[in-house]
């Protein structure tokens, strides 16, 4: 008959070998876990001794930026409304000033123009029958 003994030691070896491998693995598992688990609680510290504070501070930053720039959006309006009235007035006065100018500087062509016709008319009447043609050509 063959020999078992052998072949029962061979088996019995791989067993306690597959035993330890599992047992290994149980350990590096558990290991890991321990690890991950130190690891978190790290992080959680350091987010509430470091990140929470850095944190409240940008949040305070953006606020003020927030709120000076609604500040400025407000005054850009008031800036706008204020220019665009000062043009519209500018506008009116202009046009007011080129109609009371108009009309003044048309009433002293007039006035220029009856002085001119009446120094046209004592010269002709002093100088004899002259073409009023060449008197107003010589004024």
């Amino acid at each position: 008959m063959v020999d078992l003994q052998t072949t029962n030691v061979a088996l019995i070896i791989m067993a306690v070998v597959s035993v330890l491998e599992a047992l290994v693995l149980i350990g590096l598992g558990i290991g890991g876990f321990l690890v991950y688990r130190r690891a978190m609680t790290l992080i959680s510290e350091l987010e509430v001794r470091q990140i929470a504070p850095l944190r409240e501070k940008v949040d305070a930053i953006l606020m003020d930026v927030k709120s000076v720039t609604a500040r400025v959006n407000n005054q850009t309006e008031r800036v706008d409304h204020a220019i665009t009235g000062t043009m519209g007035r500018v506008d009116e006065t202009a046009e007011h000033l080129k109609s009371s100018v108009m009309g003044k500087v048309s009433y002293a062509a007039g006035v220029v123009r009856g002085v001119r016709a009446a120094i046209v008319s004592l010269l002709q009447t002093n100088h004899g029958p002259k073409s009023s043609a060449t008197a107003a050509g010589q004024l």
